[in-house]
């Protein structure tokens, strides 16, 4: 079964990790959001990018899901000494990554080449892709204005009332290299348990000019959001402050054009009936992953789930 994900931040890295140890690497694509991608300090970050690769090669730090484990943190000490900008927390291991892709980026490689360079450096053996080698901005806009996503994400820390979002450049940004296969010859596509607002679709917003989802058999999504709250990440306030009460319904109704199937967990299985009626197939589980054996008994419920229609 040829799987394509598509994955944001700690949750979608989680899902994508269990998938790995279920499917061979010819089997799985993981496509990952690049509109959170910044430069900061000189240097060109990709934090969703590199959740993703850090989750799989498992280097992740396993108490935050993000940044390195083991890190130091001594670069970024010495900078707050000297007064420069250490809102972005850097770890030094972290630093190497971000100084190496900038280095080969302003040569002339493209971000998909130092992707596949990293992923087999750090023995990532399934196929990981940005979904564009072309910047693609997520800017929030707030009642205090818009902002870039890593301002308002990290900097403000998700405290600006939230009004909507737009995508700069994603009407003309093509899917990277890669992409396009790894949609059609998927036998589904799985949306992982990433922020729908920010994670997910600048993704659906690069792809759907060059490349639409829709009608392409089995597409199932798994929600962020049990029992009313995000397990990490500001999903459910993003929901809230856009009039829409936070639910596995809600995450469900957000895709409701594009789905063939939703998974949620079992404490939200009062939804069941609101999500069947959105003419989905629903699959109730366990949907938290605190460990390995959890990411990896969801993985597998996923693919029975999608199993059962192929």
């Amino acid at each position: 079964m040829r799987i394509t994900a598509l994955a944001g931040g700690v949750g979608g890295a989680k899902l994508a990790h269990g998938l790995a140890q279920l499917l061979p690497p010819e089997d799985l694509t993981v496509i990952v959001n690049t509109g959170d991608d910044f430069e900061h300090l000189g240097l060109y970050i990709c934090p969703d990018l590199d959740t993703v690769c850090y989750t799989l090669a498992g280097l992740a730090n396993p108490q935050t899901g993000w940044g390195r484990a083991d890190e130091t943190w001594n670069a970024m000490a010495n900078l707050a000494r000297l007064g420069g900008p250490d809102w972005f927390n850097l770890g030094d291991s972290d630093l190497a990554t971000h100084i190496e892709r900038t280095r080969r980026l302003k040569e002339g490689q493209t971000l998909s080449q130092v992707t596949r360079d990293f992923c087999a450096a750090w023995g990532v053996r399934h196929t990981v892709l940005p979904m564009s080698d072309q910047p693609v901005r997520t800017i929030v806009e707030t009642e205090e204005g818009e902002l870039p996503f890593q301002e308002y994400f990290v900097h403000r820390r998700c405290e600006p009332r939230v009004k909507g979002f737009r995508f700069e450049g994603a009407e003309v940004a093509e899917p990277a290299p890669g992409v396009r296969e790894a949609v059609e010859s998927a036998d589904a596509i799985v949306i992982c348990p990433s922020n729908p607002w920010v994670s997910i679709d600048p993704i659906l917003a690069t792809l759907t000019p060059a490349l639409s989802l829709k009608g392409r058999g089995n597409i199932v999504a798994v929600s962020p959001i049990i029992g009313g709250q995000t397990v990490k990440g500001p999903a459910a306030k993003l929901f809230a402050e856009l009039g829409i009460e936070p639910s596995a319904l809600a995450v469900a109704k957000h895709y409701r054009n594009l789905l063939t199937g939703f998974v949620m967990d079992a404490v939200d299985a009062e939804l069941l009936d609101g999500v069947r009626g959105l003419n989905m197939r629903v699959c109730v589980t366990n949907t938290l992953m605190r460990s390995l054996d959890d990411r990896m008994q969801l993985a597998g419920e996923v693919l029975r789930f999608i199993g059962e229609t192929i």
